[in-house]
């Protein structure tokens, strides 16, 4: 029951916590990264993974942490949304992972249009204050693609073994 609450709760509270603080500070603490594989490392043998499994999503993780930081030494990204991508790609696999670039990539061209237009236009005076909002207005700094990130990632996880193998009914009578 504990293995299932934490399947439940552990990935999406990390992905959130990513998406936020992103939003706020520009940066993803690298303990959201190592977080998401310390949970996938105890989790995954309690969720019927088999050793072939773990091996294949270890092989995702690797892909994505390969191309993420091919872009991040080209300045497309930041190393913190190269890190968490990796994470989140050692939680779907392969299976679900091109399901979670379209998401992310769908979001993230959304999130960037948005910010972009928003920097077209002054920040309303009450709101003048916030820093972040601030920080993120500033047309010099870049696109927390962490928000993006996460919003895909949720989008998906709903769909994966993580999720479809836990009783759900169990789990909210015990």
């Amino acid at each position: 029951m504990i293995a299932d609450i934490l399947r439940i709760s552990l990935f999406p509270a990390l992905m959130a916590f990513a998406a936020v603080s992103d939003m706020l500070t520009m940066t993803i603490s690298n303990r959201v990264s190592l977080l998401l594989i310390a949970g996938f490392v105890l989790l995954a043998p309690f969720s019927g993974f088999s050793a072939y499994d773990i091996l294949a999503h270890l092989g995702a993780g690797a892909t994505v942490l390969a191309v993420a930081f091919t872009c991040f030494a080209m300045g497309w990204i930041g190393g913190g949304d190269a890190k968490v991508a990796a994470a989140a790609a050692l939680w779907f696999g392969f299976e679900h992972l091109l399901d979670y670039l379209l998401y992310t990539s769908l979001f993230g061209g959304a999130l960037t249009l948005f910010i972009l237009t928003f920097r077209q236009w002054p920040v309303p005076y009450p709101l003048v204050g916030q820093s972040w909002l601030l920080r993120l207005h500033d047309r010099e700094t870049g696109i927390p693609y962490g928000i993006a990130l996460a919003t895909g990632a949720l989008m998906i996880y709903p769909q994966t073994e993580w999720i479809r193998g836990i009783d759900l009914a169990r789990l909210a009578l015990g």
